[in-house]
């Protein structure tokens, strides 16, 4: 057996595939989702595999130390962890539900932050663990129609930069995976099926999984998948942030 690994949003799209990847390397899992029905459907699917299945909703504050200290009453240490929970919305940000959108932040920012804080310092005692961060190309740039979303991925990526720079030597890597637009359940979620953001290029999950889960496992810090989106982030660097947002928000529309 690698070790352990969690993975948060482990019922659906890059979580599910994200599971797949971790269970045919040998890892016991530990998954984290709000949905325990789907949970346990998990681990009927994989009885030959060691998997724990912690019910907790992480858009709910310090909901991560609920999580933790499950991990710390089963023994377990945390050699693995996928910080990928998430959302999104699309709308005016002053039309959208003002509590759903510090859901969103609480579950893109602050769950992944405290979680992150709190197996860290046992994979650095260790000198040795992995963290990968699920962020999105969206980090590269602001998004009107998705004002919140854009900016919790623009800390993600920022956050885990920052981090692996501070982990260096400590034999402890942190990897940032920035997707484009992919085949999962997020465009439902977010209302943003039907626009241009989706309308073309949208990459398969079990493939943008399975380049981060690579990066993951090469210690890379920023990994941002598929040749389309790597130019679009060129072309976001390079551009005023004046003219990148506008380009954003010409995505959102409605095709």
């Amino acid at each position: 057996m690698n070790g352990t690994a969690v993975i948060t949003g482990a019922t659906s799209g890059l979580g599910l595939e994200f599971v797949k990847l971790l269970a045919k390397d040998g890892y016991r899992l530990v998954l984290v989702a709000r949905n325990g029905e789907k949970l346990r459907e998990i681990q009927a699917e994989y009885p030959e595999r060691d998997i724990v299945a912690i019910t907790q909703d992480l858009s709910i504050p310090h909901a991560a130390q609920e999580v933790f200290r499950e991990l710390e009453r089963r023994g377990l240490t945390v050699d693995v962890l996928v910080n990928n929970a998430g959302f999104g919305l699309m709308g005016l940000f002053d039309e959208l539900d003002p509590d759903r959108q510090l859901d969103m932040i609480q579950l893109n920012i602050s769950a992944l932050t405290e979680l992150t804080r709190l197996v860290l310092p046992g994979m650095k005692a260790r000198n040795r663990g992995k963290i990968l961060q699920v962020a999105s190309m969206a980090a590269y740039l602001p998004g009107p129609m998705m004002a919140v979303y854009y900016a919790s991925k623009a800390y993600v990526l920022s956050f885990s930069e920052a981090l692996a720079e501070e982990l260096s030597g400590a034999g402890v890597t942190v990897t940032a995976l920035c997707p484009g637009p992919t085949k999962t359940g997020f465009g439902a979620t977010a209302s943003a099926e039907g626009t241009r953001m989706f309308s073309s290029r949208v990459m398969p999950a079990d493939r943008v999984a399975r380049l981060g889960y690579e990066a993951l496992k090469k210690g890379k810090r920023v990994v941002i998948t598929g040749t389309y989106n790597r130019l679009g982030v060129l072309g976001a660097r390079t551009l005023p942030r004046s003219l990148a947002a506008k380009v954003a928000k010409s995505i959102s529309r409605k095709t």
